[in-house]
């Protein structure tokens, strides 16, 4: 697997996933259709979100029932391909094919996405 360097360091990525929104974090975009959050297209229509409601009410939901824990490791793509490999992990799509519930929230993700292509634009 090749190096996947973020540009940003785990605090902010963290802090994206619990204070962001679902365009930017497949997290916020799995847990909050997984939640029954309706999303919309917001802007100029190329970003989905959940809205204002729908994101500060997953942002709740998580700070009551997500947490976060993390150890140091200088190549963690290798790290996360072996536990993504061996340990159940129905959220994570990449790398995660062989998961059973791996096509349920493939396809629950893509009928969010199309919905909110079939409603209007939200301010």
């Amino acid at each position: 697997m090749a190096n996947r360097t973020s540009t940003q360091n785990l605090r902010k990525r963290v802090r994206y996933h619990y204070r962001g929104n679902a365009a930017g974090s497949t997290l916020r975009l799995t847990l909050g259709c997984l939640l029954g959050l309706e999303l919309r297209r917001v802007g100029s229509g190329r970003r989905m979100t959940f809205g204002r409601a729908g994101e500060a009410t997953l942002s709740q939901w998580m700070a009551d029932n997500a947490r976060v824990c993390w150890i140091e490791q200088n190549e963690p793509w290798t790290l996360e391909s072996q536990l993504i490999s061996q340990l159940d992990v129905p959220l994570n799509l990449d790398q995660n094919r062989h998961n059973d519930f791996h096509n349920r929230l493939k396809e629950l993700r893509a009928r969010a996405r199309q919905r909110a292509r079939e409603l209007p634009i939200s301010s």
